[in-house]
């Protein structure tokens, strides 16, 4: 068996883009980055379809995005705990190719449900979808450590979560697209799905294989307690769970604004849906360049330091975003094209993008942080417990954003309340673990 160290298929450099030309990273990217498009065309056709194509008497309009949204999100709070065992216990790639076969039936199974408009058969099938990310989400974090150098973490996470956004926007984008289209748009939606997943699959034979971390690993098939054991293991190291719980916030910041888009566009705004699109791309664009850009501003190492500066981002240009957006004259709904036209828009566009760009900062130099300061035999579960307190971080934005709007919140006021919550999470965070300010005052320093 070939080691992702042999010198045979590794060259190591040292820009980020070069990994993709790398047996040890291109595979995997792309791997990764065909289940979350894959997992967002499939989610967003289904949303259009129940939404303006069929009516389902169970599943009101009003309801369909958040009960799909549920589905997805719930196999993580059920099986992420499983999921980082299982990452331990077998090898990254069995569980990869694994993964990836599931997939493939799980998009036939969608396929008949599109082109029969069986609403319940792609409900099974979004949750299907949701344990498919859930297994696959500690394998994916876990791999990047036993490939990479340390200097290279922080590139190769930037990637990773580059790629990540990307495929979510384009998943989107392409879901929406193809769904819309007349007599043809179901069938098209069904084959993209079927064909992404094989590509997918097609990826995921290509990357390296390794050994287990720990077969010897008893699988503890009770959720409950598993998720119990799996969220005391990763308090066990400070600083670890700490960063947990930073990344986390980073989920429910980045859910407010997702969630609140399509309103933000329409009732703030007086933008069509192709301007809650366009905030859809600034937002995603914006993530991926900040994810990018982690590896120039870390100077070739992991660099913490960058997280504070990430935050003090995000809480400006929300705040900025607040202000910009809140005094806004009506005027009848208008197309990219008029709003791009109105050069109030243009500040409200680049707080957006900034916001985002800082919120990728912040993310990717934590992600490495978990990597090399968890045990290599515990990464997988780390990232497990990381999983299980994004799920409930993410549900607490909506219900938290729920309750604001029906307290009368704007959402430009629940723009400007998620930025301070920002400034005071995360500088409670870094005060409870200090290396971050630390590392912040030593980089400003160019130490």
């Amino acid at each position: 068996m070939t080691s992702p160290t042999d010198p045979s298929f590794i060259q190591r450099e040292a820009n980020q883009f070069a990994l993709l030309n790398q047996r040890r990273f291109g595979p995997f990217f792309w791997t990764q980055f065909c289940g979350a498009a894959n997992d967002n065309l499939f989610k967003f056709a289904f949303t259009v379809m129940v939404t303006y194509q069929l009516s389902v008497s169970w599943l009101p309009v009003s309801l369909a995005g958040l009960v799909i949204g549920a589905l997805f999100i719930l196999p993580y709070l059920l099986f992420s705990a499983t999921s980082g065992q299982l990452a331990e216990k077998y090898e990254h790639t069995v569980i990869m190719r694994w993964v990836k076969n599931c997939e493939i039936g799980i998009m036939v199974l969608a396929a008949v449900g599109f082109l029969t408009e069986q609403a319940a058969v792609l409900l099974l099938c979004t949750f299907l979808m949701g344990l498919h990310s859930t297994v696959f989400g500690p394998v994916k974090y876990s791999y990047l450590p036993r490939v990479l150098d340390e200097h290279e973490l922080t590139g190769g996470n930037g990637m990773t979560e580059m790629g990540t956004f990307v495929a979510i926007l384009l998943g989107n984008v392409a879901g929406g697209l193809l769904v819309a289209m007349p007599e043809i748009g179901h069938a098209s939606v069904a084959l993209a799905c079927v064909a992404v997943a094989v590509f997918g699959r097609w990826m995921s034979g290509r990357i390296p294989s390794l050994t287990a971390t720990h077969p010897h690993e008893a699988i503890n098939w009770n959720p409950i307690s598993e998720t119990l054991r799996n969220l005391t293991l990763a308090r066990a190291n400070r600083q670890v769970f700490q960063t947990l719980l930073g990344i986390s916030w980073m989920w429910f910041f980045g859910a407010v604004f997702l969630s609140q888009f399509p309103s933000f566009a329409k009732e703030v705004l007086h933008g069509d849906a192709q301007v809650a699109s366009l905030l859809l791309v600034l937002f995603s664009v914006g993530i991926g360049a900040g994810s990018l850009l982690c590896e120039y501003l870390s100077r070739g190492r992991v660099e913490i330091g960058l997280a504070p500066l990430g935050a003090v981002g995000m809480t400006l240009f929300a705040v900025d975003l607040y202000v910009a957006s809140s005094h806004l004259v009506f005027s009848e709904l208008m197309g990219i094209q008029a709003f791009i036209s109105h050069t109030e828009h243009w500040r409200i566009m680049a707080d957006l993008f900034l916001l985002s760009l800082f919120t990728g900062i912040y993310s990717v130099p934590m992600y490495a942080l978990i990597q090399i300061e968890s045990k290599a035999h515990e990464v997988a579960r780390i990232i497990a417990a990381n999983n299980i307190i994004n799920a409930l971080f993410m549900i607490a934005s909506s219900l938290i954003a729920g309750v604001m709007m029906g307290a009368g919140a704007t959402v430009p006021d629940i723009f400007f309340w998620t930025g301070v919550a920002n400034a005071v999470v995360t500088l409670a965070i870094f005060l409870a673990e200090p290396s971050y300010l630390h590392r912040f005052a030593a980089w400003l320093r160019g130490v």
